[in-house]
């Protein structure tokens, strides 16, 4: 049993402090978990909404130490200099996503405990507190499962129900096809519950304080499911196993909007805001982790300048800085350049970077969970392989629209004081949003074929998630192929190329031998996630 999962399961029977509404008393609110020793229902909710907020809000160790060298390079959402071991990401960074996913799943343990133990009257007026928990576990759940493949779920986090019986608590590996199947199962559940609920004054109230993630909002939470449904069902359009099912349910959901509500505009997107970054929800990390000097955390990749030169893609400058002596071009590395001439080229001032004012100087930037444009190009996917060309062009140019406007939303809710080194950009206006839907490389109706509009949608959520989110981008670009991304062979390594997965960490492999002796014929870094079949 991994160590590390170990002490996060011991929190599991730890808790949070009686809560304020207030977003700048958050941190007396929410106390550290390990200094507080009785749990409710209500407050190890929090606990659970609290465990992952540094891996949903970006933080240093998220970007600086996982992302930084695997998945923006592997997405080229950034551009670096390229060296050998390249293609291995870093084992630090894959123990950094893993340990903190149980730390959460421990939290939600511990939750499905205390309200299990609760007599049936007190289960149903508290019902909301875990079905909300649950669409936000699943969330990550599914995340995991595109990173890794199988991993310890159904019985995975049970260390405190168990009454700390190591041994009992080892956790199988669940198939990454199984968990799919009890995600699309139970969010179905979930959604028809949802439906039906009702609250009294008393417990709306407290979910209210306690949810500082939808505020206590029931239709927001209707919305993450719905939309949380539709990602997971278009992951496995492609799979055979799951593909009547997915189309059908898909169907379903975006029919019959008043009984499954989605994420439609901007103003419903489900995120985590900051109000108050004197408190632990905040993006101070943001900074460090893609800035650090010499690390190449927020260098543009030539892919993605150069398709938004090309375009006039309105979200260039909100999203990029021209190089301090380039003067006022965007240039991007060129990943099949050689390493000279890359380093050549940073060192002269050449390459655009990151914009501090939008992101990683913008200590407010949310968390992001799920979001309109997102959406939106899930229904353009969804409508083309229905055949529905015209909701699909409308999905599509509707995703495009928001996704500037989202940026836009960003830079107009920025906190600029001290913000230093970076000016205010302009933000994008209608005129050239219509402009850029027209133009040749990004028209609907200059694609001819299904294949090119399938192009079109892959490439606006590239451009879209770029670094802000790397782990949707990373799966649609694994699962679409598309864009075509060119990189440096390291014929140096084993691992040539970017890998399909990360690996199971090694801790997780020693204490947890037995279970972790069923997969490993497939832990591997080019064996492909089950949906990956194009």
């Amino acid at each position: 049993m991994n160590m590390k999962k170990i002490s996060s399961l011991l929190l599991a029977g730890l808790l949070f402090a009686n809560v304020s509404c207030k977003e700048s008393e958050f941190t007396e609110a929410y106390p550290n978990p390990s200094k507080i020793a009785e749990t409710t229902v209500e407050k190890q909710f929090t606990g659970v909404l609290f465990a992952p907020r540094d891996y949903i809000l970006p933080g240093y160790r998220y970007y600086f130490v996982t992302l930084r060298t695997s998945l923006n390079h592997y997405n080229q959402a950034t551009g670096w200099i390229n060296s050998s071991g390249q293609y291995v990401p870093g084992s630090s960074g894959m123990e950094d996503v893993w340990y903190n996913y149980y730390n959460m799943l421990a939290q939600y343990r511990e939750l499905q405990k205390v309200y299990a133990a609760k007599p049936a009257d007190q289960q149903a007026d508290r019902k909301i507190f875990m079905l909300a928990a649950a669409v936000y576990v699943y969330d990550y759940t599914q995340k995991m499962v595109d990173l890794f493949g199988a991993i310890p779920f159904s019985s995975a986090g049970m260390l405190s129900t168990n009454g700390g019986d190591y041994n009992a608590s080892a956790a199988k590996f669940d198939t990454a096809e199984s968990i799919y199947a009890f995600l699309m199962d139970d969010l179905k559940r979930i959604a028809t519950e949802l439906n039906g609920i009702t609250l009294n004054a008393g417990y709306q109230k407290s979910f209210q304080t306690q949810d500082f993630l939808n505020k206590g909002d029931i239709t927001a939470w209707k919305r993450y499911c719905n939309s949380l449904r539709l990602r997971v069902l278009n992951r496995v359009s492609d799979v055979e196993s799951f593909k009547a099912r997915a189309n059908t349910e898909m169907a379903e959901i975006l029919g019959n909007p008043s009984t499954y509500p989605i994420v439609e505009t901007n103003a419903q997107n489900i995120q985590i805001n900051v109000y108050d970054i004197n408190t632990d929800i905040n993006s101070k990390g943001f900074q460090d982790g893609i800035e650090s000097a010499g690390w190449f955390g927020n260098t543009a990749s030539k892919a993605i300048i150069d398709n938004m030169n090309a375009n006039k893609d309105p979200r260039l400058p909100i999203l990029f800085e021209p190089g301090a002596n380039a003067a006022g071009k965007y240039i991007g590395i060129d990943p099949l350049a050689t390493e000279a001439a890359q380093t050549t080229l940073f060192n002269s001032g050449q390459v655009a970077i990151y914009n501090r004012f939008t992101l990683s100087r913008n200590q407010f930037f949310p968390g992001i969970l799920i979001n309109a444009p997102q959406i939106n190009l899930i229904k353009a996917e969804y409508y083309l392989r229905s055949g529905n060309d015209a909701a699909a062009k409308t999905a599509y140019e509707t995703a495009i629209a928001q996704s500037v406007e989202f940026y836009n939303g960003i830079l107009a809710k920025t906190n600029a004081t001290g913000i230093t080194g970076s000016t205010i950009p302009a933000p994008a206006t209608a005129a050239s949003i219509s402009e850029y839907i027209a133009s040749s490389g990004v028209s609907w109706s200059g694609a001819t074929t299904s294949a090119d509009k399938l192009k079109l949608i892959a490439t606006q959520k590239w451009l879209h998630y770029n670094l802000v989110q790397p782990l949707e981008n990373w799966a649609d670009i694994r699962r679409l192929d598309y864009p075509v991304l060119g990189f440096q062979v390291d014929n140096a390594n084993n691992q040539t190329l970017p890998p399909v997965r990360f690996t199971v960490p090694g801790n997780e492999i020693t204490y947890n031998a037995a279970n972790y002796a069923a997969v490993k014929a497939t832990d591997n870094l080019k064996t492909k996630i089950f949906w990956d079949v194009k």
